[in-house]
């Protein structure tokens, strides 16, 4: 495969959704600290959407208790897929399609139409969860499987959607990858 991988721009914002959510709202480890989860869930719902362009979402509380629990499970697809178990994470994303009801659609957008998934109904919570389920779904039912990944990092296990040119992305940030290339730094110079 040579050349960025290119994704429509729903299917962009739905992975970078599932990678917003699974790192903010999963605890675990984060550039090098422990990561012990959201201290508020709705707020970092919100976050997460204004992250990826949605502006000024209304998250009721439990939109984001179910979105933190779709999160845990989107955090074992990255996990199984990072691995190389691709058996356990499509079949966790077929589990999430259907507990999600995600649905195919055709919306008419200013370019013409586009494929989006819905969910049983048009709730924040239902469509961006249907969506999530659908962008893993999207990413593993192509040769893009390899592209989900969680940071190498010591002491992080934040996820990721390699969109590089040449798949190789081993890290969540910059910062963890500095952080990386510092510390190897520092042990070639040790005595």
């Amino acid at each position: 495969m040579t050349g960025q991988v290119s994704f429509d721009s729903h299917a962009r914002n739905v992975l970078a959704a599932s990678v917003e959510y699974v790192n903010r709202l999963t605890p675990g480890f984060s550039g090098g600290s422990p990561y012990a989860g959201p201290g508020d869930a709705t707020q970092a719902v919100a976050e997460s959407l204004m992250a990826i362009g949605y502006p000024q979402p209304t998250v009721r509380p439990e939109d984001a208790q179910r979105l933190t629990a779709l999160a845990v499970r989107m955090r074992i697809v990255f996990e199984a897929a990072h691995s190389g178990d691709l058996d356990r994470a499509a079949d966790e994303i077929n589990a999430l399609l259907v507990d999600t009801n995600a649905r195919p659609k055709l919306d008419k957008r200013e370019k013409g139409w586009g494929l989006h998934f819905h969910g049983p109904d048009d709730t924040l919570v239902n469509g961006w969860a249907a969506g999530c389920a659908a962008g893993l779904a999207l990413a593993l039912g192509s040769d893009l499987a390899g592209r989900l990944g969680v940071c190498d990092a010591a002491q992080c296990d934040r996820v990721f959607v390699d969109t590089s040119k040449n798949g190789q992305r081993r890290f969540c940030s910059p910062q963890c990858q500095s952080r990386v290339k510092a510390a190897a730094h520092r042990a070639r110079q040790a005595p």
